[in-house]
């Protein structure tokens, strides 16, 4: 049975380096590495794990520099043998051998796996025009390995392309994927969320809105994240006149004077635990707010769809 996807109707290029955390910095790739086209410079005949060991720790692919997630992988169980008909996303993709690749794929019940896709290079291979960033698929697989073999991929439809600005916030969210998520371990509610966020991308709905959603979403499901309506200090609610400042490893307290954290008010969190950024000023903290909580749990990895959109608008 083929997956469902939501058809849920859920700014300008100019304006969207305002919207992604602005501490992303790296040196200037095409808009086409993020989407996974980047490859293994000259592991043509590697072998398949040792290749995914020098991709995950950025030792072979500029545009992913450090693309490891932060969080430790969880140990591959080896339980599964096939996986059939399995929603999910490429998230990258780059090449092995002369005619594969190895692609990175999140699956709403298995989490972030990656696949060998088989011949998927060659000229006529049916895999050559459905292993597109943002597309709804259909996955099958096999194999007991850390990387095991793509069987069968199938367009399933559903959402509406990304397009210009939209297109590369869909590439900040595939990144922030890449990064944060580790290698097995299901996220079946963050997928539905990502869908969400595609189809609201897709739908023009603004940016600096569905960003801080899924920027929190990601936070929270991988554990980096608690209620932002708590304080830590007091075990009480946040009260929306105090001003709080957000402690990566505990969460909200009331701010002091020393502080060097961003400083936002209890009713930024409150609105950002309600999902409601309708205030001009919650849109603003929420943004410091996150480029902050987002670059202390990279650890220093520096992301790269900032860096791009930079390059494009000096063209």
């Amino acid at each position: 049975m083929k997956p469902d996807y939501a058809h849920t109707d859920t700014n300008k290029l100019s304006h969207t380096m305002d919207l992604i955390p602005s501490d992303m910095k790296s040196g200037p790739k095409a808009l086409a590495s993020a989407s996974g086209m980047s490859g293994l410079n000259g592991e043509k005949n590697a072998d398949p794990d040792i290749a995914f060991e020098h991709q995950e720790h950025g030792m072979d692919d500029p545009s992913f520099s450090g693309v490891t997630s932060t969080v430790k992988r969880a140990k591959f169980s080896g339980k599964e043998n096939k996986v059939s008909d399995q929603p999910g996303f490429v998230l990258h993709s780059y090449p092995y051998k002369e005619t594969s690749l190895i692609v990175d794929i999140f699956t709403r019940d298995y989490g972030r796996i990656a696949l060998i896709a088989k011949g998927a290079k060659r000229p006529h291979s049916k895999l050559r025009g459905v292993l597109q960033t943002f597309q709804p698929l259909s996955i099958s697989w096999s194999g007991k390995s850390e990387i095991r073999t793509l069987v069968a991929a199938e367009w399933v439809g559903g959402l509406l392309p990304l397009e210009r600005s939209a297109l590369l916030c869909g590439f900040y969210l595939n990144e922030l994927l890449v990064k944060f998520l580790a290698r097995d371990d299901a996220h079946s509610r963050l997928f539905d969320h990502y869908v969400a966020t595609l189809n609201q991308l897709a739908h023009n709905e603004p940016p600096i809105i569905v960003l801080r959603k899924f920027e929190l979403a990601l936070l929270k499901e991988t554990g980096f994240a608690g209620d932002l309506a708590i304080s830590t200090t007091t075990a009480e609610p946040v009260e929306p006149d105090r001003i709080y400042v957000v402690d990566p490893e505990r969460g909200p307290r009331h701010a002091q004077t020393a502080d060097m954290w961003p400083r936002v008010s209890g009713k930024t969190l409150l609105d950002m635990e309600r999902e409601n950024y309708a205030d001009a000023t919650t849109q603003m903290q929420s943004k410091f707010l996150m480029r902050f909580l987002l670059a202390h749990h990279l650890g220093g990895t520096s992301l790269n769809t900032r860096q791009i959109l930079i390059d494009l608008m000096q063209l």
